[in-house]
């Protein structure tokens, strides 16, 4: 008898769920920034260091991640991730020192996070899907977004009241308990429950993987796409992607907002509405990425994302005002509606066989773009008193880049 729902979605819930779940991992210190200012005394400039730090390994560890999951299993390295995460985290209640700050958040918990997050996604959508594959990635790309939403406020207010330690006990305890679902639920690919990807031919194969040294065949994966221009392309526009959502806006609005008198709840709950309006970006853009071609989306994406940037100094309040609600609207359906179209170019790269460490790659370059964007930002803070000059630069990085992702050359049909 013919199964009514394929595989392939229930693996994509399970992995929905713990992307939505640890949604708190990534928003976590954009809450600490004000706390830690007020009880420790420490600059802004050097709790952004840590935060760039965590940004900067989230990235750098995707491609071994990715990697690992072809080596080890996917299953065993987000368990594996979701533990060190939990520990990580649980360890910042006993921090006194800003080094401690950059060991835990910065270090362990950015290799915790990096070993999973938009990699898992994408090894996902590739092994379990050949049809409806950009949809899933925009789905899954926006677990996070929908994560965000709910636990933002939350750890903003744990913050607050009783503290900050409780923002991080309650990331700890949510990393914990994710450990067994993963182990009892998450399949590891079609084959494992006899079947075939979702939309899969009659003839299909599965994919050979790689199942030598992890890093080697990282670096080698590394060495073979820089010599192919459409590469260096998605590095150069996941970079500027990276500076200008996670590094400068998930880092420093609600910081930004609260310099112009907006306290640090409604700020958390703006940057939480972002993510809502990101959910319908970006599985729209999943959608489209099945029927457009990518290169024109990103071009979109990033023409209209720099242009928003310009205007935020001028309609930061102390209260809500119309415009700022425009303001997140917009951000929130442009956010991460990168991710699906980036990814499926990231296949042409090297054959969809090495699609998910390419991306992990593409990812790292994302990531140290947000790196410089936390830690730059909140340098130029110090040095001029406000944000208006990290808006300005990267809005107009942003429209450069929307130019540059129509140099990208295609090889195939995208949407197959």
């Amino acid at each position: 008898m013919k199964q009514k729902i394929h595989p392939a979605w229930i693996v994509a819930g399970i992995t929905f769920g713990t992307l939505f779940a640890t949604a708190g991992f990534r928003s976590a210190p954009s809450v600490l920034i004000l706390p830690l200012e007020e009880e420790f005394g420490w600059r802004r400039d050097v709790i952004s260091a840590a935060i760039a730090i965590n940004v900067l390994l989230y990235g750098l560890t995707a491609p071994f991640a990715a990697a690992l999951m072809d080596r080890f299993t996917v299953r065993k390295v987000v368990m594996g991730a979701l533990t060190v995460i939990g520990v990580g985290a649980l360890l910042t209640i006993w921090m006194s020192q800003s080094w401690h700050l950059m060991l835990l958040w910065g270090v362990v918990v950015g290799v915790g996070t990096g070993s999973m997050a938009l990699v898992f996604a994408a090894t996902i959508a590739n092994r379990w899907f050949v049809k409806r594959r950009g949809l899933v990635i925009g789905v899954l790309t926006a677990a996070g977004a929908s994560g965000q939403l709910v636990f933002l406020p939350s750890l903003a207010r744990l913050a607050q009241d009783p503290g900050w330690r409780a923002s991080s006990l309650m990331v700890s305890i949510g990393a914990f308990l994710m450990v067994p679902l993963i182990y009892f639920f998450l399949k590891e690919d079609p084959q494992s429950v006899n079947s075939k990807p979702y939309g899969a031919n009659d003839d299909w194969q599965p994919p050979v993987l790689q199942k030598g040294n992890a890093a080697k065949n990282a670096i080698q994966a590394l060495k073979d796409a820089s010599k192919v221009r459409n590469f260096w392309y998605l590095v150069g526009s996941f970079f500027i992607c990276g500076l200008s959502t996670s590094g400068l806006i998930g880092t420093h609005f609600i910081p930004a907002a609260h310099d112009h008198g907006m306290p640090q709840v409604t700020a958390a709950s703006l940057l939480a509405l972002i993510g809502v309006f990101d959910v319908v970006g970006t599985i729209s853009s999943g959608y489209l990425t099945d029927r457009i071609d990518p290169r024109k989306l990103l071009f979109f994406y990033y023409l209209l994302r720099g242009l928003s940037l310009f205007l935020l100094p001028s309609i930061l309040f102390s209260t809500v005002q119309a415009s700022t609600l425009v303001f997140v609207i917009f951000y929130g359906l442009d956010w991460i509606a990168t991710v699906p179209p980036t990814v499926m170019l990231c296949r042409q790269v090297l054959g969809p066989e090495k699609g998910a460490i390419i991306y992990g790659w593409v990812f790292a370059s994302h990531q140290i773009g947000g790196a410089i964007a936390a830690f730059g930002a909140g340098l130029l803070r110090v040095k001029f008193g406000d944000y208006a000059a990290a808006f300005y630069i990267t809005g107009i990085l942003c429209v450069i880049t929307s130019y540059f992702v129509l140099q990208i050359t295609l090889k195939e049909k995208v949407n197959n």
